[in-house]
């Protein structure tokens, strides 16, 4: 028995996590991997077809059906109240790397035209936290040719230059989000309905980040899990982590020791391994001195 159905790229990485174990050795072209599970053998190709084989097939197949169909009704529910900015043309913000010890902040601001959104969608465009970082180095060359875009990149030594009591991560972040979003506006014309920005900080207290700063873009809709909700932003977002991974390569290369993303134990370790090989300083220019990271990393406190 043969069964063949298309996920998403959310059900897409739970079978990844799902079959790890079970993944056959040998390397297929145009295929993600092939598992088996009892007697069903699982092919998950790169267009996202995934087909079933065996006297189980029906199954096993009818497990992550079920799961497809339990994430279009989410989509459908979400996209049901929110279809008027889905459906529009807007300009979207979002920001990656301040999770992240190394690497940059980058923050983008994309413009996308209603006509362009099918483009978008046969594109895989979503949010870039759950498509994996592959799939953003090949589709966001081809986004780019798409969408106007306008990006800023804040190394972590000025990140570091910044950063004090009355200047946090939050008001760093408004600050790059309104900093792309004006320029982007006042690029050139553009006709827009929206102006989106992925929910980070209430309104008021975004505004009240930016008080001093000059060109401050207002009529701006703030919206939770934006990213879901509009093309804009979703494409803001895998631009700049298209950014982010380009830039943290070219460190990795820049220092010769691979880094780790995230701020977890392993970025400790080989925190460690920098300290070591090019002195304390160099974490001034290569990460964000704030996080507890830090802290670990010299194994005493930093005042």
């Amino acid at each position: 028995m043969n069964i063949v159905i298309r996920v998403n790229d959310e059900i897409k990485q739970k079978m990844i996590e799902y079959y790890k174990d079970k993944v056959r050795p040998k390397k297929i072209p145009y295929v993600v991997f092939q598992a088996e599970e009892e007697d069903t053998v699982i092919t998950m190709y790169e267009s996202g077809k995934v087909m079933f084989q065996g006297k189980s097939a029906d199954v096993d197949a009818s497990m992550w059906g079920i799961a497809l169909e339990e994430t279009k009704k989410e989509k459908k529910k979400i996209s049901k109240e929110e279809q008027k900015y889905y459906d529009s043309s807007s300009i979207g913000s979002d920001e990656v790397g301040t999770g992240d010890y190394f690497g940059p902040i980058v923050v983008t601001a994309t413009y996308v035209n209603k006509k362009d959104i099918k483009k978008l969608e046969e594109l895989g465009v979503g949010d870039s936290k759950k498509i994996t970082d592959d799939k953003i180095l090949k589709i966001a060359p081809k986004l780019i040719k798409i969408v106007k875009y306008k990006s800023q990149i804040l190394t972590n030594k000025e990140y570091n230059e910044k950063y004090s009591k009355d200047i946090n991560m939050n008001k760093i972040k408004s600050i790059m989000h309104n900093k792309v979003l004006y320029d982007l506006v006042h690029s050139e014309k553009l006709d827009y309905d929206y102006i989106i920005v992925d929910e980070f900080a209430r309104e008021a207290r975004y505004y009240g980040y930016l008080e001093g700063i000059p060109n401050i873009q207002k009529g701006i809709t703030f919206l939770t899990k934006a990213e879901d909700k509009n093309l804009a932003v979703a494409s803001a977002s895998i631009i700049s982590r298209y950014i982010f991974l380009k830039e943290f390569d070219k460190l990795s290369d820049e220092l010769h020791i691979p880094l780790p993303k995230g701020a977890g134990k392993d970025v400790d370790t080989v925190g460690e391994e920098v300290v070591e090989k090019y002195g304390e300083d160099k974490l001034k220019d290569i990460a964000k001195l704030n996080f507890k990271n830090t802290d670990r990393i010299l194994h005493t406190m930093i005042y």
